[in-house]
């Protein structure tokens, strides 16, 4: 179970990246408008740890986008 959900953590950073590109936002701006640390950012970003509801809301926030955008990526529950 540790190892799906280190994938999915990293799939989840991998669609903040992709989402953050597209709607031209950098770690600082997000950060900003979400009212988050930049650090909690780039924990999500790199996978480090699952996003909170909280930083969640955030990271919507500060992307202007609704909070569902965040969880659309496709994810494989299999275990390599």
């Amino acid at each position: 179970m540790k190892e799906i959900r280190k994938k999915y953590y990293i799939a989840f950073g991998q669609n903040l990246q992709k989402l953050m590109d597209k709607y031209d936002k950098d770690v600082m701006t997000v950060a900003s408008i979400g009212k988050i640390e930049p650090k909690g950012v780039y924990r999500v970003l790199n996978g480090e740890h699952g996003a909170s509801l909280g930083t969640i809301i955030s990271l919507a926030k500060g992307l202007e986008i609704e909070p569902k955008e965040l969880f659309d990526f496709e994810f494989d529950l299999e275990i390599e």
